[in-house]
């Protein structure tokens, strides 16, 4: 049952990532101006958001099962419907209307794997997981740039709306028998931002979306600053992805287990932060692949470690609404990083610099708090 959840969570990024080459090109093939294009481009976080939060009040009512089918279904049914955009209002609608049901999957398939998972092997399944994630993210952009270039925009989304069609059958036949609804809790909806640790995932969640939306802003005008093309851009984030996928799956995941979350959470931000600043004041090829490097390093530390803490803080029953909680700051991250950076009219090296800093500040917060309760104990 997780190897199949696994493959829900690497399509269901897969679905996110193929998006990033096409849309702004397609919302313009249909006449949309420059504000619509970036409203239209915007619109699927906005609206997944939403999703998310409400996938994870219904999962904790009504179990994982219904709204991770539920969603399957309906995302397809919504990438379908781009067949259908003739002018770029209704592809607004339809980002709105795809951007909505993909939300459902993402906190329903989580809460499986967490409800699935030995207490002792979190750490790991976390990684894993991350691992998929990695993957999508390296596919789906070369997927979609190559698919769209020999037919169309819509030609991807419709692969992806077989997919998940696909996928939500297959799940009706694999999860049934796994169907059970979480125990209900008494505690307030508000209740789990009380916890520090389940905080201490979301600050992580949203920081660790906000470095990504500032460096798929920032590193391409960094590297035509340099004189390089947009194949170098590509190149040095295939190399972050690939050196966090071999942490993920290497013996190296083994470590999620054994130390403690909220120490690895302060290392892999901090090592994101520093690589920023570094990134920022780098001239030359061989530097960018290192910091990239040290970027991914980082990356595959925090990944695991905000799921853990999340995942230790919150009871089974609560699970579902944490996750789509969770989920909705990694896309509120991405909108802000781009968002603030480009708001403040800042170069390369100033967002890296910027970002940096508040990654670092955020580690040393952690670090402190802890020490401090534990001084306290």
């Amino acid at each position: 049952m997780r190897k199949f959840i696994y493959i829900i969570v690497f399509f269901s990024f897969f679905d996110l990532f193929t998006q990033l080459p096409i849309m702004s090109p397609f919302a313009e093939s249909l006449g949309a101006a420059p504000f619509l294009t970036g409203f239209i481009v915007g619109m699927y976080s906005f609206s997944n958001t939403i999703g998310n939060i409400l996938s994870g009040f219904i999962t904790d009512r009504k179990g994982p099962f219904i709204v991770l089918v539920s969603g399957l279904f309906a995302a397809s049914i919504s990438l379908f419907l781009y067949n259908a955009a003739d002018n770029a209002w209704v592809l607004l609608v339809i980002r709105f209307v795809h951007g909505l049901m993909a939300g459902f999957i993402t906190p329903a398939a989580f809460t499986y794997l967490a409800n699935a998972t030995a207490n002792e092997k979190k750490g790991k399944g976390a990684a894993i997981s991350g691992a998929f994630v990695g993957l999508a993210a390296i596919i789906g952009p070369a997927f979609s740039g190559i698919i769209a270039s020999r037919t169309s925009e819509t030609t991807v989304l419709t692969v992806n709306a077989v997919i998940m069609l696909l996928l939500g059958v297959l799940a009706v036949y694999f999860l049934r028998a796994n169907i059970e609804a979480a125990p209900r809790q008494k505690d307030a909806p508000a209740g789990i931002f009380r916890h520090p640790d389940v905080l201490k995932a979301f600050t992580g969640a949203f920081l660790l979306m906000f470095s990504q939306g500032v460096m798929a802003y920032m590193l391409p005008l960094k590297v035509i600053h340099l004189g390089y093309d947009t194949k170098t851009s590509g190149l040095l984030l295939s190399t972050f992805g690939i050196v966090a996928i071999l942490v993920f799956l290497l013996p190296t995941n083994r470590l999620f287990d054994v130390l403690k979350p909220v120490h690895t959470f302060s290392f892999g931000i901090a090592m994101m932060g520093s690589s920023l600043i570094l990134l920022g004041q780098a001239a030359s090829p061989g530097a960018l692949y290192f910091l990239m490097g040290l970027y991914g390093v980082g990356f595959a530390f925090l990944f695991p470690s905000i799921n853990s803490l999340l995942v230790g803080a919150v009871e089974p029953g609560q699970r579902g609404k944490a996750y789509g909680y969770f989920y909705a700051f990694f896309s509120l991250g991405v909108v802000a990083g781009s968002g603030v950076t480009g708001l403040l009219a800042l170069s390369a090296s100033g967002g890296f610099l910027l970002t940096g800093l508040i990654l670092i500040s955020a580690a040393i917060f952690v670090t402190i708090h802890y020490f401090l309760k534990t001084d306290a104990t």
